[in-house]
């Protein structure tokens, strides 16, 4: 069904293509004018490049995101809202990385580029669990529930941002993971928006890959995240499939589950959420000894191993036409057992759930035991 869809929509692979070459072509211009600008990350105690790195990269992926959807993409009103809001975006984000926002601006204006596509008519219609069936939202919860969604994923891959080529290469994965499954959907127009992200990240990840020659800045994981968000809205949340809930949580739960943690422990120790620290799990990476390269490849795995069982769950379908297939289900008990099995090595490999993990005890113990040795 979905090659059959791609052969009636091959827009989806040419604004894929416009938008891979606009940014290797446009991202080492960028760089040059934030390095004339001054726009550039320097090496302090929280961050892990060794020498000063431009910022600014988003404004590169807008124009590989922008020039291939007015080409490619019907200029509807649901579209019309993705790209203003997509400016506005990366306009709040340009202007942090320019001069820094106090938290409460760069929130607020998160919030006016999440508001835009709800004006738009991109909102939350219905949610469809399990059972329960479908449930119609009125607008004045499904709008509100909208703008809470666009505006956490936005900040999940800003957090997400912290090694070379991390948040572009885990959003390159949710786009194509996401063009899959609108074309299976029949969302023909969601697939090519996706596509283009999909483009636009693989091009940029040319320059920005270990060693990085830019980093995107807010600039560009606030576009990224909004993208990813709005159109994870209108092309899944607004259909009336069963499983359409959990494929934005299954193709993003890497920067959700990154997030979680952080938050989590912030509000144990009491410390502001919105203050930068070397708490991520890419931190947590490093702490361990991993080099930049191997730690974004463990999570590029762990990421396309959920992004597969969100595939799994879409395609293989052990549930069809009122019976169940036995190998069908065989198949998606082991592909998201595989997810499932890489979510808990993950925690146990970067000590997230210390009781849970013996060498945390260990060491613990070692370091009592030493401490009882100093003080005999």
């Amino acid at each position: 069904m979905v090659w059959r869809t791609l052969e009636d929509n091959f827009q989806v692979l040419y604004g894929a293509a416009l938008a891979l070459a606009i940014v290797v072509l446009l991202t080492p211009a960028v760089g040059g004018m934030a390095r004339l600008l001054g726009v550039v990350d320097q090496p302090d105690g929280r961050r892990v490049n060794r020498r000063a790195v431009p910022r600014l990269g988003g404004l590169a992926l807008f124009l590989g995101i922008f020039v291939p959807a007015l080409a490619f993409l019907d200029l509807g009103r649901e579209t019309r809202g993705l790209l203003l809001g997509a400016a506005v975006a990366t306009t709040v984000g340009a202007v942090d990385d320019f001069r820094g926002l106090r938290w409460w601006e760069k929130l607020g204006g998160q919030m006016v580029a999440a508001a835009i596509p709800t004006g738009f008519g991109i909102w939350v219609h219905r949610f469809t669990f399990p059972i329960v069936g479908i449930h119609q939202l009125p607008e004045w919860v499904g709008v509100p529930l909208t703008v809470v969604w666009i505006v956490a994923i936005m900040n999940m891959v800003n957090f997400l941002d912290g090694l070379d080529g991390l948040a572009a290469g885990v959003c390159a994965i949710s786009a194509g993971t996401f063009s899959l499954i609108a074309l299976s959907l029949g969302k023909p127009q969601a697939a090519i928006a996706t596509a283009i992200v999909l483009g636009a990240t693989l091009g940029f990840l040319r320059h920005n890959f270990y060693p990085a020659r830019i980093f995107m800045g807010d600039s560009g994981a606030l576009l990224l995240g909004f993208m990813l968000a709005a159109i994870s809205i209108q092309s899944l949340l607004k259909t009336a499939a069963i499983a359409s809930l959990f494929f934005p949580l299954l193709v993003l739960a890497v920067p959700i589950i990154d997030t979680s943690f952080v938050v989590a422990k912030r509000m144990k120790h009491r410390q502001p959420v919105y203050v930068a620290d070397r708490t991520h799990l890419h931190h947590r990476f490093l702490n361990i000894g991993f080099s930049q390269r191997r730690a974004v490849a463990y999570i590029y795995v762990w990421c396309a191993t959920l992004a597969g069982a969100a595939l799994a769950t879409r395609f293989i379908r052990p549930h069809a036409h009122g019976s169940w297939h036995l190998w069908r289900t065989v198949a998606v008990l082991v592909i998201g057992l595989a997810a499932l099995a890489a979510s808990v090595y993950m925690v146990y490999l970067l000590e997230i759930v210390k009781l849970a993990n013996p060498r945390i005890r260990r060491r613990e113990e070692a370091a009592r035991a030493a401490a009882a040795r100093r003080t005999a």
